[in-house]
């Protein structure tokens, strides 16, 4: 269970000096820090749970979910990308749970394209596999043609061929020219001639 340091002050509130109480349940193992002020009490807890309290607003995408969607072959253990909007900059942090990466996209763009999980208890949200894909082309480095972006895809991030063909065009076609990006216009060339 994630508790935040409100949600402490509150389970913990018969302790007049709630920090030394807090350390002392960091030190027994019954509170595992995630982030200042934001601990879990599962050690064994999957990251993608804890990735949206970490930071955000925010969901998982990128290699993570191109991973989980079987559209890359890279294994991402215990490595948490997330899509985020506004921030300017990258943001990582390092916990016991993993390494969790946050990245901006286009907040035009943001709302669309989310599915929202819950289970044992947690709830987490992940991009669709073709959001997931337009979230990582858009912060690739541009490409110049058709021939450079088919590089891109298969060669550098090395897409499953059979698993990008069933990508739903239509919501690729909704949500790519939101980005204002070239990779995501040839994105939509190339499943056009794909398809």
């Amino acid at each position: 269970m994630i508790y935040s340091i409100d949600d402490l002050k509150i389970k913990f509130n018969n302790y007049s000096k709630l920090y030394d109480k807090v350390r002392h349940e960091v030190q027994t193992g019954r509170l595992i820090p995630i982030v200042r002020e934001l601990y879990e009490t599962d050690s064994t807890i999957d990251g993608k749970y804890l990735a949206g309290h970490i930071f955000g607003p925010s969901y998982l995408s990128f290699d993570y979910a191109l991973y989980i969607y079987s559209l890359i072959p890279e294994a991402v253990y215990k490595t948490y990308t997330s899509a985020t909007f506004g921030k300017r900059r990258t943001k990582k942090y390092q916990n016991h749970f993993g390494t969790f990466t946050y990245r901006d996209i286009p907040p035009l763009v943001y709302p669309f394209g989310i599915i929202i999980h819950e289970e044992n208890g947690y709830s987490y949200q992940i991009a669709t596999p073709e959001k997931a894909l337009c979230d990582k082309l858009y912060t690739m480095p541009p490409v110049k043609n058709l021939n450079e972006f088919q590089a891109l895809l298969f060669d550098n991030l090395r897409i499953d061929e059979d698993e990008l063909k069933k990508l739903n065009m239509e919501s690729i076609e909704k949500i790519a020219p939101l980005y204002h990006a070239n990779n995501l216009n040839f994105l939509i060339k190339f499943m056009r001639r794909l398809k």
